[in-house]
């Protein structure tokens, strides 16, 4: 069964969106097969729920009371069925609109439909609404749109997750919280090549102080696993993607900085080296513990020679443990010394660090005043610390 006793948006959704990978080459029958194989493979048990179905999903015209029309070629059995299924597997149902007249790939919007189209996700048995930025009315406010959108979602008759998808843009930061959205996107489109992931991340790593409990910063879905298999030339359409470390990093970085982990690739074929990232139940729990807070950025000695491409990652958990990340997006390994002084343990206290690899699943002894790990290029190390006296 489903559990609905936690309150949507506690902590960063987990699922998959059918964008990254399908585009607009989406059916029924692949939504159910990737809802059988999240029970079969594990990544229900893993924390993963929503299954999400992007662009391209209706006809370009509504019907003539204004309603969306479904696709019956792509989705025969029609939307509430499928909601049906998925619910029966104990994951919740995800789809996609826009703020603007029509969605991005050039379907019917939710401008001016917002309630009727939130009544008709609730009918559907719709738990997730991705909502996007296209063909938006020049002089319309954003904000007023995502703040209307929260609205009739909340009105409703069903309790749905509202994912504002508005790319950073409209200094988003400033009042998405108070719209009402679950989560928002603050970058733009992720791409399945590790420039697209360094720079994303570099582009947030100031930005801890704004995503919590209740509305996540989103830094776009996850490209672990796609090795270039998208029908998209944009996200990397045939470019070999990127390599497992990478891959490796570039979800340690969303789990730390607390980013919803929203699966893209086709999880049907995905390899062993995929599973064994996408369903770390250590690198998990640090991006679904309960406080839901953000992590902070350090540095390391000297700085002047590490630049911005070698840092670490602070996050406070909600038991008194610590998540350190040692990140080294640079091309050469590097040595990454944390002092623990820079993270509120003084030598005086007496005080040590008891640490657990996230990675390689291991304790690694208790340490005393700094922990420096050497990181290879493009990788990282994630540890548990726990203070022991």
């Amino acid at each position: 069964m489903m559990d609905y006793s936690k309150p949507l948006g506690l902590t960063p959704p987990m699922g998959w969106n059918s964008w990254n990978t399908f585009t607009w080459d989406i059916n029924e029958q692949l939504i159910r097969d990737v809802a059988d194989l999240f029970v079969s493979e594990g990544y229900k048990d893993a924390g993963y729920e929503y299954i999400v179905i992007d662009d391209c999903w209706s006809l370009k015209q509504r019907d003539m009371e204004g309603n969306w029309v479904v696709d019956p070629v792509k989705f025969p059995s029609g939307m509430k069925a499928l909601a049906d299924y998925i619910h029966s597997k104990g994951l919740k149902f995800g789809m996609y609109s826009c703020v603007g007249t029509n969605t991005c790939a050039g379907y019917p919007g939710s401008f001016e439909h917002e309630f009727q189209d939130a009544k008709k996700l609730a009918e559907w048995g719709v738990d997730f609404l991705k909502f996007d930025y296209c063909f938006k009315p020049r002089q319309m406010s954003g904000e007023l749109l995502y703040k209307r959108m929260s609205l009739a979602l909340k009105n409703s008759g069903r309790d749905i997750l509202f994912s504002a998808c508005n790319w950073g843009e409209d200094n988003v930061y400033q009042w998405i919280r108070e719209s009402g959205a679950h989560m928002y996107r603050s970058t733009g489109d992720i791409q399945d090549k590790w420039d697209s992931i360094k720079s994303l991340a570099l582009s947030q790593l100031d930005k801890g102080c704004y995503t919590g409990s209740f509305c996540h910063n989103d830094m776009d879905m996850l490209v672990v696993g796609m090795y270039g298999g998208s029908n998209d030339g944009f996200i990397g359409k045939g470019n070999g993607g990127c390599t497992d470390t990478q891959y490796k990093t570039h979800f340690s970085l969303w789990a730390m900085m607390g980013s919803p982990l929203m699966i893209g690739c086709d999880v049907r074929s995905a390899n062993q080296a995929t599973k064994d990232i996408l369903l770390n139940r250590d690198i998990i729990a640090i991006n679904q513990d309960a406080e839901g807070r953000g992590a902070y950025r350090i540095k390391p000695e000297p700085n002047w020679f590490h630049g911005n491409d070698v840092f670490m990652l602070v996050k406070v958990l909600s038991d008194g443990d610590l998540a350190f990340g040692f990140f080294n997006l640079s091309d050469h390994q590097r040595e990454v010394p944390l002092l623990f002084w820079d993270v509120g343990i003084p030598n005086a206290a007496g005080m040590s660090l008891s640490l657990y690899d996230c990675w390689e699943h291991k304790e690694l002894g208790v340490f005393q005043e700094r922990f420096a790990p050497h990181v290879p290029a493009h990788d990282c190390v994630i540890v548990r610390a726990k203070l022991v006296k």
